[in-house]
């Protein structure tokens, strides 16, 4: 597969998709349409048995860019979205197969997509997690739906209207990561893990992990579709707007309430 931004390996049955746009693999277009296609590579691979998502870089993941949203009007903000929250979850829901989220560094608003779409989070001592959104006058819309599925309703409302990044062992505690490992060994651990889950049989991997997700993910869809309509409003505002403009100015933003 030829990408710009996403490097593409199969090693021993294990699909490597490396999340790679210097600095800080910031999520453009192209970057979600070549993470998507790599997904959509190793789901119709037989020979690929499980997926596992890295960072050639030391943030895993750091959010959208800003000139997505920034000047924008409502349709142009929701058609981002249905690429980073429909297409991506919906390659993920047939994947068929188990995907891993290994994680060293810091992974933010788009990059906390990324993660949870995968079945599980290993993550590094010293990463770090955080929706930094509703600092420049935006939502992390998705996460209204995903977060309080994960971790319940008093966990995911801090983290979500507060913006403040946590660590590794409180995303544990929070149930949002499936185990930490010392710093630099993520990937290492999740190899290891994607070489047990191809041990098993194959049909019963996709039947079983097809059945695990129609459990977790009932009325997800619409759930999703409420979240982005209200992202797509958000991002219109004028606050939104000023935030964004702020973060770029590096200054503090002088919201209007409009």
């Amino acid at each position: 597969m030829t990408s710009t931004h996403v490097r593409y390996d199969v090693v021993e049955g294990i699909a490597e998709i490396v999340l790679d746009r210097a600095p800080v693999n910031a999520l453009s277009l192209e970057l979600i349409d070549d993470l998507i296609a790599a997904l959509d590579r190793a789901r119709k691979d037989d020979g690929v048995r499980a997926v596992m998502i890295a960072s050639a870089h030391k943030v895993f993941c750091a959010g959208l860019d800003l000139d997505i949203v920034k000047g924008k009007g409502a349709l142009e903000a929701k058609g981002f979205l249905e690429r980073l929250y429909f297409a991506l979850n919906d390659i993920q829901y047939r994947m068929g197969k188990p995907t891993l989220a290994a994680i060293d560094g810091a992974a933010r608003a788009g990059g906390m997509t990324i993660a949870i779409s995968c079945d599980m989070i290993i993550a590094g001592e010293g990463s770090t997690f955080g929706y930094p959104e509703i600092d420049v006058g935006l939502i992390p819309a998705l996460h209204f739906v995903q977060l309080p599925r994960l971790v319940g309703k008093h966990q995911a409302f801090g983290p979500l209207f507060l913006g403040e990044p946590f660590d590794a062992q409180t995303a544990f505690r929070m149930g949002l990561v499936s185990e930490i490992v010392p710093k630099g060994t993520a990937r290492e651990r999740a190899r290891e893990l994607c070489g047990r889950f191809k041990e098993k049989s194959p049909v019963v991997m996709k039947l079983g992990r097809d059945a695990f997700l129609r459990a977790v993910d009932a009325d997800y869809r619409r759930a999703i579709e409420n979240a982005a309509e209200t992202f797509a409003i958000v991002a219109t505002t004028e606050d939104c707007q000023e935030g964004l403009t702020a973060f770029v100015e590096k200054r503090k933003p002088r919201y209007k309430g409009r």
